[in-house]
């Protein structure tokens, strides 16, 4: 048993982030009483969640939206992927500073801000949390009827949801926007965490990864503890290739949208994504540095709005 001590306090995690402490266990076991049986000594001899598994971070997961945010019916089916909540909350977070500088300094909230959310997912995450936090409406998308069914089932369950988020179907893979943002919307801000694998065989190395770096094991068949369907997960070029199709769809909704983001894994993608907005002549662009545990991510944001139109845009939602 080693005797160092655990950090009081995630430091990488944003100001506003509720989970910047370590969590208080005994009230997440109330919030879900199942989560108890997967609690285990860490490497410091203390109690803690068995992060290697996946039921367990299932748990954990609707645990904290339970206590922290008040989302008391999270469900979706065990193949989908199951979105770390500290994490997810921090891109919320970060998108909540960027329009603050865009809003009189002030911290936007309620009904006057619209987020568009790429890829929502079963679990509807984003948008659950930017309610949660700030308010916020949503429109959400994704490829897959039955995600969207999914989502609609955790909105439908929760009170605080209702008539927040809206669902739209992307009926077409090959584009992100189109189809989704129609001439009349005015979005704020949009999100995605884009698919980080190029193929299968990536993803279940990647895996292979991550099951030994929380466990200790290595394993042919590793089971993901964060879960998800190959479109969550997969996609042909991976994130790059999916972050500039975003890139250069966006031109076409220049005067819809005021912030385009998306989330960036990989560094090393981040060169050819600022020569594709150079290319797209993007008005603005900014990189914000995340950083969750022992991984690091960046946000990078971009608009096509002049200053005067940002001026004209500000005025509108204020």
């Amino acid at each position: 048993m080693s005797s160092g001590k655990l950090p009081q306090e995630k430091t990488t995690l944003h100001p506003r982030n509720v989970n910047r402490v370590p969590y208080d266990l005994s009230a997440l076991i109330a919030a879900v009483p199942q989560l108890s049986q997967y609690i285990k000594p860490n490497k410091f001899g203390q109690d803690s969640v068995d992060f290697s598994n996946p039921v367990a971070v299932k748990l954990l997961n609707k645990a904290l939206l339970h206590h922290y945010y008040g989302i008391h019916s999270w469900d979706f089916p065990d193949e989908n992927l199951c979105p770390p909540i500290p994490g997810r909350a921090d891109y919320i977070h970060y998108m909540a500073d960027l329009l603050m500088q865009s809003n009189f300094g002030r911290l936007p909230s309620g009904n006057k801000i619209t987020c568009l959310d790429i890829g929502t997912g079963a679990s509807c995450i984003y948008p659950i949390l930017g309610v949660a936090a700030y308010g916020w409406n949503f429109i959400a998308s994704d490829i897959e009827e039955k995600s969207l069914a999914s989502a609609q089932n955790i909105i439908s369950a929760n009170d605080s949801l209702k008539d927040k988020i809206q669902l739209r179907l992307q009926s077409n893979p090959k584009f992100i926007f189109t189809g989704i943002i129609t001439p009349q919307d005015k979005i704020d801000i949009t999100l995605c965490n884009p698919p980080f694998h190029a193929s299968a065989e990536d993803a279940a190395k990647g895996t292979q990864r991550k099951v030994k770096n929380l466990s200790g094991k290595k394993t042919a068949a590793p089971v993901l503890n964060f879960a998800g369907v190959s479109n969550e997960l997969i996609y042909e070029g991976g994130e790059l290739a999916f972050i500039l199709t975003m890139v250069k769809e966006s031109r076409l909704f220049a005067k819809n949208c005021f912030w385009f983001t998306t989330l960036v894994s990989k560094q090393s993608n981040l060169k050819g994504i600022y020569k594709a907005l150079e290319r797209v002549n993007a008005k603005q662009v900014k990189t914000m540095e995340m950083g969750t545990g022992n991984k690091s991510a960046r946000v990078v944001a971009w608009t096509f709005l002049s200053d005067d139109e940002q001026k004209q845009w500000r005025f509108s939602r204020k």
